[in-house]
């Protein structure tokens, strides 16, 4: 099975509902929109002024401008992150679930079904070309240990 590696807190976000497109600079592979690919939290450290942003924007997003994120189901996940960034609360180096890969979008589409202030939820602009819904999620209880790679590489459950 094809895995995605996605830095901490986008992964938990993606398997708990909250960020239902993963943002690139570039479309997948066609031969992989329509199929299940595994969701991998990367080994990166979580970065407490990223969270920390994210919850500003959620919490006032006409000061701040909106990320592409479902504010409901984010907030908890990114307080018990800002609260413990470095203390395990997500895990990081491991196949968090499984989810189908949908047909990619223009990020700018993608945010307009957010709000209309809607935008990047990455620091890194050119990641916000496409967005890649990730529907179907499966979580794996407990995550399976992995080490990652960028772009796709090959999980064997």
């Amino acid at each position: 099975m094809k895995a995605l590696t996605i830095w901490q807190p986008w992964a938990t976000l993606i398997v708990q509902g909250a960020k239902p497109y993963e943002f690139r600079g570039w479309k997948p592979p066609r031969s992989l929109i329509g199929q299940r690919i595994a969701i991998h939290a990367g080994a990166r450290p979580i970065r407490r002024d990223e969270i920390q942003m994210l919850l500003l924007q959620l919490r006032d997003p006409k000061r701040y401008g909106a990320p592409c994120l479902h504010a409901p189901l984010a907030i908890p996940v990114l307080d018990i992150a800002y609260q413990n960034p470095k203390g395990g609360a997500l895990p990081l180096s491991h196949v968090l679930a499984t989810a189908i890969l949908g047909e990619p979008k223009h990020g700018d589409a993608c945010a307009a079904e957010f709000d209309e202030q809607a935008g990047n939820d990455s620091d890194r602009d050119e990641h916000f070309n496409w967005g890649w819904p990730l529907t179907g999620i499966v979580r794996l209880e407990p995550p399976v240990p992995a080490k990652g790679a960028q772009g796709f590489w090959e999980w064997r459950p």
